[in-house]
C-alpha cells in the first residue's frame, strides 16, 4: 500500500478504518528492517499520526495495531523525532503501565496488572517493545526517560515479578538493561534510590526457583528435574545483563556485600542448571560469568563454601563443583572454531585468575587439571591438545587482551613464580608477560601464596638438565655449524654478524635492548652506561 495514501487517509478515518488501514501496513512491513530514504518525511508523518491516535481513547485492539506500526517505524532511527518527545514517551509509558512522570505507591500503581484482559496485556507488551526500540535508537528519547523518571515505573513493575506474564517480564527487564547500559547516570538512580539490584536479585531467585538451605547456599538442583524452560531462561539472561550494568561501579558497605553474596549463591545455582539446549545453557552461563566478574573477589568463596552439600576433604572440605563447571566452560570456549576469544574466553579466564589468586583451594583444584605434574617434556609446551597446550598457545595470540589474560592465568596458577611458569611454558612464550611485569630477571609477583611446594616427577627431574629454557622442551641434538671452522672463519662470521646488527640498528629497524636491575627492558646503551644502585657494594 502507498505510504502517502495511508498518511492522508489516517487523518480523516474513524477508529475502525484506522485499525484496518494500519493492519495492512503491518502485514506488508512486518519483516522490513531497511527503509526507503525518499519516504522518510512520510514515515515521520505516519509516526505523528499514529501517536495522535494513541493519544485518544481508543479500544485495546486499535491501540495494539497502532503500537505494532510504531514498532516497525521505530526500527528506523531517522524518523523517531515525534516519538522521542516528552508527550510521545508519556503516551508509550502510560500504555506500558509504567506511569512515567507520576509519583505514588509503587505496588498500588501496578495493582491493576492482575485484572488485565489478554488484549490489554498485548497492548502493554507492544508498548514495552516500542520503548525498547526507541530508547535503543534515540539519545533524545533516553534523555526524556530520565526527565520523566521512567526508571521509577520500571522498578514498580519489578515489584510485581511474581505475577507478571512472560513477555511483560522479558521486555521490562530488557528496558532496564537498555536504559542502564545507555545512560550511566541512570545506573546510580536504579541502584541507590530504587534498590534495583535487590529487586533484580529477587527476580532471579523467583525465576530460577531457588530454595535456600543456608545463609548463602541454595539447594542443589534435582538431577531428575526437567531442563529450565526456554521462557525462564530468556528472562534470567535479561536480568543478568541488567545486573551486570548496575554492578559495574564498585560501592562498598555491608549491605552491598550481603547482596553480592546472595547474587553469587544464585549464580552458583545457575551454573549447575541446564536449559533445553546446550547453546542456551552456555549462553546463560556466559552471562553468569560476566556478572561474577563484577562482584568483589571476597564473595567468590560462596561458590565453594556450601556446608550442607559438603565438599572434598583434600580441598579442606570445599565443594568445587561450580569451579569444575567454569573449567568445562573455558575448555568449550577454547575449542570453539572462529569464536571471538576476547568476548567469549577472557571473562572466564579473568574470573578463574582472580579466584585462584585469592582462594587457595580454587587455585589448587584448577592447577591439578590445567598444569598437572610434568612427565613428557620432549614436545614443545604449545603443541598438543591438553588445556595447558591450548593456554600456552594463547600466550602468543595476536590479540593483546587475550594474550595477557591467558598468561596471567597461568602465572597465578604457578603462584606468580617465574621459575615455575617457565617450567610449564618456556621462556619464549612467557617473554611478553615477564616484560610487562618487569620480571625478565626472574623472581616473583607481588601476591603472597601458601608455602606448599610443587613436587616434580622423576621423569621431569631426569630430563631437566637437557631442557631448552627458551622452548621449554628437550630438543634433539643439532649439528654444531661452527664445529669444523677455523678460528679465522669463526672470527670473520662473528664480525659479519656484528656489522649486520649495527646496520639494522642505525637504520632503526631494530633496537638492541638490555635488562635493567629491576627486571625491566631499556635501550642497551642505558643498561651499559647507568651506574648500579648499590654504590656501597664491596665488589670491584
Amino acid at each position: 500500500m502507498d505510504l502517502n495514501n495511508i498518511v492522508s487517509q489516517l487523518e480523516n478515518t474513524n477508529e475502525e478504518e484506522t485499525e484496518k488501514l494500519l493492519l495492512q501496513y503491518n502485514r506488508e512491513n512486518s519483516h522490513t528492517f531497511s527503509f526507503d530514504q525518499t519516504e522518510e518525511s512520510l514515515r515521520i508523518k505516519l509516526c505523528q499520526g499514529v501517536l495522535s491516535v494513541l493519544g485518544r481513547q481508543v479500544q485495546p485492539s486499535c491501540q495494539k495495531t497502532c503500537l505494532e506500526t510504531l514498532r516497525i517505524l521505530s526500527r528506523d532511527k531517522r524518523v523517531l523525532g515525534p516519538v522521542a518527545t516528552r508527550e510521545g514517551m508519556l503516551i508509550l509509558g502510560g500504555l506500558a503501565r509504567l506511569n512515567p512522570g507520576e509519583q505514588g505507591d509503587e505496588n498500588q500503581k501496578n495493582g491493576q496488572e492482575d485484572t488485565q484482559s489478554e488484549e490489554e496485556e498485548r497492548v502493554v507488551v507492544e508498548a514495552l517493545k516500542c520503548l525498547c526500540n526507541v530508547v535503543y535508537n534515540s539519545p533524545a528519547a533516553q534523555q526524556v526517560c530520565v526527565d520523566v523518571q521512567l526508571a521509577h515505573g520500571l522498578c514498580a513493575i519489578l515489584h510485581t515479578a511474581r505475577t507478571w506474564h512472560h513477555e511483560v517480564g522479558l521486555f521490562t527487564l530488557r528496558l532496564v538493561f537498555l536504559l542502564s547500559a545507555l545512560r550511566p547516570d541512570v545506573r546510580g538512580v536504579f541502584r541507590r534510590e530504587l534498590h534495583a539490584v535487590r529487586l533484580l536479585t529477587e527476580v532471579l531467585e523467583f525465576t530460577l526457583d531457588v530454595s535456600w538451605v543456608g545463609p548463602y547456599e541454595a539447594a542443589p538442583p534435582d538431577p531428575q528435574a526437567l531442563p529450565m524452560p526456554a521462557e525462564d531462561n530468556e528472562r534470567t539472561m535479561e536480568a543478568l545483563k541488567a545486573l551486570f550494568n548496575l554492578t559495574l561501579s564498585d560501592t562498598g558497605g555491608e549491605e552491598d556485600d550481603h547482596q553480592f553474596r546472595i547474587i553469587a549463591a544464585i549464580l552458583r545455582h545457575l551454573l549447575m542448571l541446564k536449559t533445553e539446549t546446550e547453546d542456551k545453557t552456555e549462553e546463560a552461563h556466559s552471562h553468569a560469568i560476566n556478572l561474577l566478574n563484577n562482584l568483589p573477589v571476597s564473595c567468590l568463596d560462596v561458590l565453594i563454601d556450601v556446608p550442607v552439600q559438603g565438599g572434598l576433604e583434600m580441598y579442606s572440605g570445599k565443594n568445587l563443583d561450580a569451579i569444575q563447571m567454569l573449567i568445562d566452560f573455558m575448555a568449550k570456549r577454547m575449542d570453539k572454531q572462529g569464536s571471538n576469544y576476547k568476548e567469549g574466553l577472557t571473562p572466564v579466564l579473568s574470573l578463574l585468575t582472580e579466584g585462584s589468586r585469592h582462594h587457595r583451594e580454587i587455585r589448587r583444584f584448577i592447577k591439578a587439571q590445567v598444569l598437572p605434574p610434568l612427565k613428557d617434556v620432549k614436545i614443545r609446551p604449545e603443541i598438543g591438545t591438553t588445556t595447558r597446550n591450548k593456554l600456552v598457545r594463547l600466550m602468543t595470540h595476536v590479540d593483546m587482551g587475550v594474550k595477557q589474560t591467558a598468561a596471567e592465568f597461568l602465572f597465578v596458577l604457578c603462584k606468580e613464580s617465574v621459575d615455575n611458569l617457565l617450567k610449564y611454558t618456556g621462556y619464549g612464550n612467557a617473554a611478553g608477560l615477564l616484560v610487562a611485569r618487569g620480571l625478565l630477571a626472574g623472581g616473583r609477583g607481588e601476591t603472597q601464596y601458601s608455602d606448599d611446594e610443587d613436587s616434580d616427577t622423576e621423569e621431569y627431574k631426569s630430563a631437566k638438565p637437557f631442557i631448552n629454557p627458551i622452548t621449554g622442551h628437550v630438543e634433539e641434538p643439532m649439528p654444531n655449524p661452527i664445529e669444523e671452522m677455523t678460528e679465522e672463519q669463526k672470527e670473520y662470521e662473528a664480525q659479519k654478524l656484528v656489522n649486520m646488527f649495527d646496520k639494522l640498528s642505525r637504520q632503526n629497524v631494530i633496537r638492541p635492548m638490555g635488562v635493567m636491575p629491576d627486571g625491566t627492558l631499556a635501550p642497551l646503551e642505558e643498561t651499559l652506561c647507568d651506574p648500579p644502585d648499590d654504590s656501597g657494594s664491596d665488589s670491584d
